[in-house]
């Protein structure tokens, strides 16, 4: 990904300005509302967009005490920028990179008795134990072990361990349905979960982390907090959902702000078809704005024709299709300067939209809107230092 430290004083053609102390402060109030665990920060797919390693310090500096990832080659990459600590990745196939894992003091996650034997073989190789966690389903139905295959996963991890192979590090599943407040399968999950905790237990397993909750259960489910909640999207200052409020509701700031330069203003007569497919004709004589980004640059088809972008203080509107590189916005008369910023997401400070009014207009959720962003958006990262 290609990244800058500092504010370029030239514009750029598009960028994504990432925010990192309101990064810093997020952590800190997500903190504030779990007072009785730790937190994990999740930096997953690239940092869900906003850049792994520098999103992953930063949450460091605000008291974060776990990294999580899906994959272990993002684990690996972090290990690899010098990030310290304890780190948790559970996105695995057969032939994955265990004895690396393992060597790096990364935590690794099993659902079954392959991965458990595939831990063990890399412990032997690498001559050193492997830290794992194994992972419940309790009703999500993707990875995690299912109720009736526990005892067994539970009963060789644990010969495993009293052969100094494996240490049994924590106990974990994750919610099919946090983000909708009173949905029946939370309680029920929950339940499972301190039964599949309770036989684990029972049968001699000390975990030194339980945990169940990702965002939206830390926000409003203390009783899932546990010893570890992992706050992945809400880190990032975006709501879960918006059921459960804005993000100034919760008490968070939007990390990433994305804009453009127009490449071009020109007046265009009515009657005028605007991009592939002429989905758009102008109404009558009007000015155009071309947006230099695409959905090469992650920006999403669907929005054509309705995602919302700030441009000289005004909302406009996505006119025609979003093609590969460019888009067109009509100005409706209005002629701001050639390199003027087109504004397409942020916190929403200055009126522009946000990844949320992205999400409603491309009929996704905000989630999908801040990690697509591409390769070819530089991040430019800003209030980089701690402060005092």
């Amino acid at each position: 990904m290609s990244e800058t430290a500092a504010v370029p004083t030239a514009p750029l053609r598009a960028r994504a300005e990432i925010d990192l102390g309101a990064l810093r402060a997020n952590v800190r109030a997500l903190r504030s509302r779990t007072p009785g665990a730790s937190l994990m920060a999740v930096v997953k797919s690239d940092g869900y967009g906003h850049g792994a390693v520098r999103c992953a310090r930063a949450a460091r500096e605000a008291g974060a005490a776990w990294l999580g990832t899906a994959t272990p080659e993002e684990a690996l990459a972090l290990r690899a920028a010098g990030l310290p600590g304890r780190m948790l990745c559970w996105l695995w196939v057969p032939g994955g990179p265990w004895r690396q894992a393992i060597e790096a003091d990364i935590d690794v996650s099993l659902s079954g008795l392959w991965a458990l034997r595939e831990a063990v073989a890399a412990s032997r190789a690498a001559g050193r134990t492997a830290r794992v966690q194994l992972k419940a389903d309790t009703g999500l139905g993707r990875n995690g072990c299912q109720p009736a295959d526990w005892p067994e996963l539970v009963a060789e991890a644990l010969r495993a361990e009293a052969d100094g192979l494996v240490r049994i590090t924590g106990l974990w599943s994750h919610f099919a349905c946090a983000d909708e407040p009173g949905h029946p399968s939370i309680a029920a999950q929950l339940d499972r979960f301190r039964e599949m905790v309770a036989y684990a237990e029972d049968q001699g397993v000390r975990p030194e982390v339980r945990h169940i909750a990702n965002s939206p259960a830390a926000l409003t489910l203390p009783e899932t907090h546990f010893d570890l909640v992992r706050t992945g999207i809400a880190m990032y200052g975006v709501s879960p959902s918006p059921e459960l409020g804005t993000p100034a509701d919760l008490g968070l700031r939007p990390v990433m702000t994305l804009s453009a330069s127009l490449a071009l203003v020109k007046h265009a007569p009515g009657g005028h078809g605007i991009s592939y497919g002429h989905h758009y004709v102008t109404a009558g004589d009007t000015t155009l704005g071309l947006v230099p980004v695409g959905y090469a640059d992650g920006i999403p088809r669907h929005a054509s024709g309705t995602g919302p972008v700030l441009v000289d203080g005004k909302w406009r509107t996505v006119a025609g299709r979003v093609a590969m590189d460019q888009f067109v916005v009509d100005l409706g008369g209005d002629e701001p300067e050639v390199g003027a910023e087109a504004v397409l997401f942020g916190p929403g400070d200055r009126g522009e939209p946000t990844a949320e009014d992205w999400a409603q207009a491309c009929g996704t959720i905000a989630y999908e809107i801040v990690t697509r962003i591409g390769t070819r958006v530089p991040r430019v990262y800003v209030n980089g230092e701690e402060l005092g």
